[in-house]
């Protein structure tokens, strides 16, 4: 890590050990401000965010059915944040897998399930916890449960140094390293006061874009940091009772502007740059949650059409829409788990389906060659360019 790139001391310094084996520089992030005097360029962008982000909470709280708010894009989510840190694998194959019952053998598509399965832990936890160090553990132990990178203490926070940025995995030549781990009980106690502050003076926004980069900076994990940060924006506006779900796919920006989303947490640390990364953070949040309220309009005109379609159709079809908006990619064996029905009506259901549009048959999959079928008008309303 190159010193003389840290030009600010506005939030935090370069220090070193005075003692011990660990002899390289590292970064000690400032206590976390709760005033900031903002460029009104960017007091702009956060207005326009906060915009947003109301209109997606307000719709969010009158659409009932969660697997309108959840289901497929959920997963989208997921699969966004977890390809930032390398994962391959497209949407498709990620409801493919969800919609079967035989165990994930692909280690990218268990990082993802990973990371959905930490999500529903989450929401759950977070009825009864604040964001707090049990609350961030317990997801880590969740995400990072059999998949790469599980000997790095799944739901421990770390207990050596850790280096970013190095191709050869040297922290001499690393772009970043994180405080030594000494620092990590003050560094968590003020992020935590910091977010569970209700009083605090800062835009619900500014504090979303605060608590994700100094999270990141402190990287209190060996491994996953990235994923729980951006699980942790969605759990922060819903702790601030700004969402009612976590329904703001914002992982897919920093996805599309991977290089940006990096260079802004590192201008912060380097040269103080807040008002540009406060910037970028509230441009990627008024154009998710834009598209999440548009998603889900589409969703519910999609489901109230098809619920109309059947009124008064005494068969299961109508229990098979409901399942179709939970994971737009079918299977007999799914459709026989969810309504509780035989093999041949699972099948006669699956004709009906495609005779009225709703879905389309695509190649067979897995092992013996699974049939499964794709809820077309579904799928285009979640999917993004990133998954074709």
């Amino acid at each position: 890590m190159r010193t003389s790139d840290f030009t600010s001391e506005r939030f935090g310094v370069v220090a070193r050990q005075a003692v011990g084996a660990w002899t390289h520089p590292y970064f000690l992030p400032a206590i976390m401000p709760r005033r900031l005097d903002l460029q009104m360029e960017t007091v702009t962008a956060v207005s326009r965010a906060t915009l947003e982000l109301g209109n997606l909470g307000g719709l969010g709280q009158l659409v009932r059915e969660p697997e309108l708010l959840l289901g497929p894009s959920m997963a989208q989510e997921a699969l966004a944040s977890s390809r930032i840190e390398g994962t391959q694998a497209s949407l498709s194959d990620v409801l493919s897998a969800e919609t079967s019952d035989q165990p994930i053998i692909d280690h990218n598509l268990r990082e993802v399930s990973s990371y959905l399965a930490a999500a529903d832990v989450g929401v759950r936890l977070l009825q009864t916890l604040p964001l707090t160090q049990r609350f961030i553990t317990e997801l880590h132990a969740v995400l990072m449960r059999d998949v790469r990178g599980e000997e790095k203490s799944p739901g421990e926070l770390r207990r050596s140094p850790v280096w970013i940025g190095s191709p050869d995995a040297r922290p001499d030549t690393a772009k970043f390293i994180p405080p030594h781990q000494q620092h990590l009980p003050e560094l968590l106690s003020d992020w935590e006061r910091f977010v569970n502050d209700d009083g605090s003076a800062l835009p619900i926004v500014v504090k979303s874009a605060l608590m994700h980069y100094q999270f990141e900076t402190i990287h209190p994990f060996l491994d996953g940091n990235g994923r729980i940060g951006r699980l942790l924006i969605n759990f922060s506006l819903m702790a601030d009772q700004v969402l009612p779900a976590p329904i703001l796919h914002i992982s897919g920006y920093f996805e599309a502007h991977r290089t940006e989303y990096y260079a802004r947490l590192q201008g912060v640390r380097e040269r103080g740059e807040i008002d540009e990364w406060i910037q970028f953070f509230s441009a990627g949040v008024a154009q998710r949650a834009r598209e999440s309220a548009e998603r889900i309009r589409s969703l519910v005109e999609i489901r109230e059409r098809y619920r109309d379609e059947v009124r008064g159709d005494r068969s299961a079809l109508s229990g098979l829409v409901d399942v179709v908006f939970r994971n737009p990619v079918v299977t007999s064996d799914a459709v026989q788990r969810a309504l509780g029905v035989s093999q041949p009506t699972a099948s006669n259901l699956l004709r009906r389906a495609v005779e009225r549009g709703w879905l389309e048959p695509r190649p067979r999959f897995g092992r013996g060659g699974r049939g499964r079928w794709v809820a077309v008008e579904v799928w285009d309303a979640v999917r993004s360019p990133l998954d074709e």
